[in-house]
């Protein structure tokens, strides 16, 4: 018998929303993690159709390859694929641009960093949050071929230590 008085009964089930929306990623482009230093993230909305969110819920979307623009002071989220849904009848183009719903503070803090040179603005990762589809937009500066070899250096060692002290007689 749960009640709703019960404070562990009120523990239980906040640890079970929090768990909930934690685990609430529908895609990720994990490509840009190993191709550029994240020196900023955003949280921002996207105007979608009702097709669109269905595919994305779906698993049908990749961001692998998608920028940011700002043209008039308005946001909008290129090359990113979001497959047709099946049962939808209406010809959406699965690469159109997509508008970001930001604050007006936010668009001119991400015009004026994507104007300096290499730095651009890609989507990291699309989710689900309180039932709104959400993109994490990420301020980033491009690695160095040099950079990304340190870095598989590092990851590898790292493996080898976990390894080392996990196998310890």
């Amino acid at each position: 018998m749960l009640s709703s008085e019960n404070p562990l009964a009120k523990a239980f089930f906040m640890a079970k929303k929090e768990k909930k929306e934690i685990d609430n990623s529908l895609a990720k482009n994990k490509k840009a993690f190993a191709f550029y230093e994240i020196l900023e993230k955003i949280e921002a909305g996207v105007e979608l159709t009702g097709g669109e969110v269905k595919s994305i819920r779906g698993g049908k979307a990749n961001l692998k390859g998608g920028f940011i623009d700002v043209h008039a002071e308005i946001p909008w989220m290129n090359n990113v694929h979001i497959s047709r849904y099946k049962y939808d009848m209406s010809g959406t183009d699965p690469l159109r641009k997509r508008k970001i719903l930001l604050h007006k503070k936010e668009i001119t803090e991400i015009e004026s960093k994507i104007k300096t040179k290499g730095i651009t603005a890609i989507p990291l990762e699309m989710y689900d949050k309180k039932g709104l589809i959400k993109v994490l937009v990420g301020i980033c500066k491009g690695k160095k071929t040099f950079d990304r070899r340190e870095d598989l250096k590092k990851k590898s060692q790292e493996i080898d230590i976990r390894r080392a002290l996990k196998y310890r007689p």
